[in-house]
């Protein structure tokens, strides 16, 4: 479960289909708002922070391509996810337009949905702290280093006297190193510190 709220916004001028989708992602740890009217949907978009929006495309009183184009006139980083059951052609081009991030067909698959949901969320570092980040960093740089050279996690264990298990956490994000840990990672990889922590 999600540790952090993250803010959903459901559009759906269908309030079953709107409810199915805030007991899915509320089940996940997502804060989910439903809204059935796009214009209501917009006012609020406007004076609420959200995260993510899940767009309908076709509803009576203006479809999701049109509230999509006036959605970006105004705000260009929320992501969004186009819900329907009516794909086609065109539809998609228009959301590729407008900087849709996903596209998902009703009726909804649950595991699609979570999957495209969770990727904007880790693209976006929704629930990243500068800790985490600063893990995220060291490891990818050390892993980047190690691969580099062509060496195992066997091998730079071997060098360093840190077990294979503590060097995967490190490179994973999963622990972070003391050091004492860095200075052998480093000097096994014949590096700095000042490398490892060049991305951060």
């Amino acid at each position: 479960m999600r540790s952090r709220a993250v803010k959903i916004l459901v559009l759906d001028d269908d309030s079953d289909t709107g409810e199915v989708l805030r007991y899915l992602l509320s089940k996940e740890g997502f804060r989910v708002e439903v809204v059935t009217s796009p214009r209501a949907g917009l006012e609020m978009l406007q004076t609420r922070q959200y995260h993510i929006l899940l767009l309908d495309l076709k509803m009576p009183e203006m479809d999701g391509i049109d509230v999509l184009k006036k959605l970006r006139e105004k705000d260009t980083d929320i992501a969004v996810i186009i819900v329907t059951g009516y794909p086609s052609v065109d539809s998609a081009v228009a959301s590729l337009k407008g900087g849709v991030s996903d596209y998902v067909e009703k009726p909804v698959d649950k595991e699609k949905l979570l999957a495209a949901v969770n990727k904007i969320v880790d693209e976006k570092g929704l629930l990243r702290s500068p800790e985490d980040g600063l893990l995220a960093s060291i490891g990818a740089r050390i892993r980047a280093e190690r691969k580099q050279q062509e060496l195992t996690l066997k091998q730079v264990a071997r060098r360093t006297g840190l077990s294979v298990s503590l060097l995967s956490q490190i490179e994973r994000a999963e622990s972070a190193a003391s050091v004492s840990s860095l200075f052998k990672i480093t000097s096994a990889l014949k590096t700095n510190l000042e490398t490892i922590f060049r991305d951060y």
